[in-house]
């Protein structure tokens, strides 16, 4: 029986990690559907930054309430999850609490894991009420209905589960210490669950065998549904924020790289000795689809949590705009998947024929100020405004689409060098009266 359940627990394993590795790959897959773009430059500064940001969690408790909480599930998250290794091993080999050895240190160790998970029950329940009794107005916007509101109460409540399944396995595997069951050593500290072991001393030690295998069951199935659950979730944040933060810009916030083409237009109308003759015009100007993206922004879209900081940020979003960074990202990101899942099926080579700019409208892509108040407001350094300035360069530069304003403007620019409308000899003249 016991060589049974083991062959169970690693088909399941393997199983679960095949899914998770093929999931994976299809995601690594889509991220490259963006342009090649080589960032290995100052790397310490990097690595300071991935620690500070996503490791420190440092743009977290700028909020500090929901800062607070997000850190108790951060650490719960990392630390609880040492004890899956022991019940990994435990399962392929058909042990039983198989670090016992370590002594003292075991036993802190569970006693500490147990604290954790009532923290990291209690933040889950306060996420919960922030969403739906207090109704923080980000988590109810127009991108947020559906399946977006569903995925972050999925998420919550599998860890409330995952924990209260952790603390009933604990407090049945101490009854059977007590009793002392075969197999069952006496190991660990249960500061939290021995207030649980009441509603299991009546039993028999064959019964208690049952209930403990069934939460040692319950728990592990469910970190590997969990497991899988994540990247189909907005909570692959919690893989992705180290190296989106790693990979984030270090220039400064308003600096837009200029394209080399359209410099060298303007040499050869203002200086042609600084122009080169002889280069190519551009393929394309801008960004249609996700293929004109770099791949590090569709990795933003995938490391994007949806937490709305970035549109509660916006002014154009404050002021009643149609513009939502956050929806940028959602949008970005469906759109790879669409087009992923097209070319897998068709081929390296096929496009579907849609564009990012029939999930983004000219509407949302116009009210952006370029203010960076969404990326500096964003926990993890995503950049909406990359995605939303080559958008709009495609508008402006290959469909001519652009406000009458911005086309008088535009005009004037390059007949007149300047944006009003009169001659450069008088461009001064403004100074006569000062």
């Amino acid at each position: 029986m016991q060589y049974l359940e083991q062959i169970l627990f690693v088909i399941v394993l393997g199983l679960a990690i095949f899914i998770l590795v093929k999931k994976i790959k299809k995601i690594r897959r889509n991220i490259f559907l963006g342009k090649a773009e080589k960032i290995n430059d100052n790397k310490s500064t990097r690595w300071k930054m991935m620690g500070k940001v996503a490791l420190g969690q440092s743009k977290m408790v700028v909020r500090p309430v929901a800062g607070f909480f997000h850190i108790l599930i951060y650490v719960g998250f990392i630390l609880i999850n040492i004890e899956v290794l022991e019940i990994l091993i435990d399962g392929i080999f058909g042990t039983h609490r198989v670090l016992s050895f370590m002594g003292p240190v075991y036993d802190i160790a569970i006693g500490f894991f147990e604290i954790l998970a009532v923290l990291v029950f209690i933040a889950c329940v306060v996420f919960l009420a922030r969403r739906f009794i207090a109704k923080i107005p980000r988590f109810h916007s127009k991108e947020m209905k559906g399946w977006a509101t569903q995925d972050a109460t999925y998420i919550l409540l599998i860890e409330i589960v995952l924990m209260v399944a952790l603390l009933k396995m604990n407090a049945v595997d101490q009854v059977l210490q007590e009793k002392g069951a075969d197999h069952y050593i006496a190991a660990g500290s249960f500061p939290v669950s021995q207030y649980l072991t009441g509603f299991f001393n009546g039993f028999e030690v064959s019964t208690l065998i049952v209930f403990e295998r069934i939460f040692w069951w319950f728990h592990i199935l469910g970190i590997l549904f969990f497991m899988n659950y994540v990247p189909y979730s907005k909570h692959l944040h919690i893989f992705l924020a180290f190296p989106n933060t790693w990979y984030s810009r270090l220039q400064p916030a308003g600096e837009f790289a200029n394209m080399p083409e359209i410099t060298n237009e303007v040499n050869l109308m203002l200086d042609p000795s600084k122009a080169d003759p002889n280069m190519p015009p551009p393929e394309k100007f801008g960004v249609s689809d996700v293929t004109d993206l770099s791949w590090t922004s569709i990795l933003g879209a995938y490391s994007c949590t949806e937490c709305g900081r970035c549109t509660s940020s916006c002014p154009a979003n404050i002021t009643g705009k149609k513009l939502s960074p956050r929806k940028i990202m959602m949008d970005t990101r469906a759109r790879a998947e669409e087009l992923g899942n097209a070319k897998e099926e068709h081929g390296s080579d096929y496009h579907d024929g849609k564009s990012l700019h029939d999930m983004i409208s000219q509407e949302e892509l116009l009210a952006c100020t370029t203010c960076n108040a969404c990326v500096d407001a964003c926990p993890i350094n995503i950049n909406p405004l990359e995605i939303i300035f080559g958008m709009r360069q495609y508008q402006t530069l290959e469909k001519s689409a652009m406000p009458s304003e911005w086309a008088m403007m535009n005009s004037n620019i390059e007949n007149n060098q300047a944006p009003w409308q009169f001659s450069p000899s008088d461009r001064a003249n403004w100074t006569k009266d000062v």
